[in-house]
């Protein structure tokens, strides 16, 4: 078989995985706040009136032994869908906030051997700018597709590192967060304590605010006559749910009942807000529960024609 070729023109952004509390710094290169009177910054913290200008420096660090060009570009912040992590828009996705406003002073920029270049970078907030938070990154990219080999495929990448700007605007903050679509999929023996069970609780975490919340979730579930099945706090959320983002997140129940009837209950909490969702989980051995309604309508219809007989012979 012929091997496939396969270029993956996407930024390997340290700053996804990368606490905001530490500058992003992918070994080759770094990108971070320039050292201020207070010292260094590993982020970009500003709050601004709608129709201001804001002003501040990115300090990029080469650490390798060779030249380097990269690409600087702003982008708005976004959660991943499937895992809540803090990634950015694409260079040539579309960008509505810090994406839209940022801007340095060049395009590119070329940094000497283990050296550092300084460059300035301004934040023009629009006047109808929304209130509340707006996060993005200043990105440094490298344009260079580098080869490696995934199996068959040969893949190309493009490595980006990036600084992160939390920019507040002014005005009022909404923190408003809710759990929506939650559902549950089993997985347990067609014969109760015949074997083990577990279920899958999928629920869709979501910040309608326009603030950045750190949410926590604690799980419930109640059987019949009010028993506590289970109660424990859920260590899926992300550490930063973005503005207006929604991220959908599982949950395993191990052990799950087989044969009962659970309210499963999903509280989100965090500074300012806090909202349930309940969803109803029925456990029910369907072959049990299928030879009973075959028995039972068995009966039923010995039953009629015993009374069939009675009326004939009256």
């Amino acid at each position: 078989m012929r091997k496939l070729s396969v270029l993956l023109l996407t930024a390997a952004l340290l700053l996804l995985t990368t606490p905001a509390a530490h500058p992003a710094d992918n070994g080759s290169w770094s990108v971070r706040p320039a050292t201020g009177p207070s010292g260094t910054r590993p982020s970009l913290y500003l709050f601004a009136a709608p129709g201001s200008t804001l002003t501040d420096r990115v300090t990029v660090t080469n650490k390798t032994a060779k030249p380097l060009t990269l690409r600087l570009y702003a982008a708005d912040a976004y959660n991943t869908p499937r895992d809540g992590g803090f990634a950015v828009r694409d260079r040539k996705e579309k960008q509505r906030s810090i994406g839209a406003w940022a801007r340095t002073d060049r395009d590119t920029v070329t940094v000497g051997p283990k050296a550092s270049v300084t460059v300035p970078l301004t934040i023009t907030v629009p006047e109808n700018a929304e209130p509340g938070d707006h996060p993005g990154a200043l990105i440094a990219l490298d344009e260079r597709v580098a080869a490696t080999r995934r199996g068959a495929l040969a893949v190309g990448l493009r490595r980006a590192v990036g600084a992160r700007i939390h920019l507040r605007v002014n005005g009022p903050t909404v923190p408003a967060l809710s759990v929506e679509d939650i559902r549950i999929e089993q997985d347990r023996p067609l014969v109760p304590g015949t074997g083990t069970s577990r279920a899958v609780i999928s629920y869709t975490l979501h910040n309608r605010g326009n603030v950045t919340l750190a949410p926590t979730v604690a799980l419930r579930a109640e059987g019949l006559f009010g028993r506590t099945l289970l109660r424990r706090g859920l260590t899926k959320p992300p550490a930063e749910l973005l503005p207006r983002q929604r991220v959908r997140l599982t949950e395993t129940w191990d052990g799950a009942p087989q044969l009962d009837r659970a309210e499963v209950e999903l509280t989100a909490t965090a500074k300012g807000t806090r909202e349930s969702a309940a969803v109803t989980f029925l456990a029910v051995p369907w072959l049990l529960a299928g030879l009973l309604a075959v028995l039972v309508a068995a009966g039923g219809a010995l039953w009629a024609r015993a009374r069939r007989r009675r009326s004939r012979t009256e």
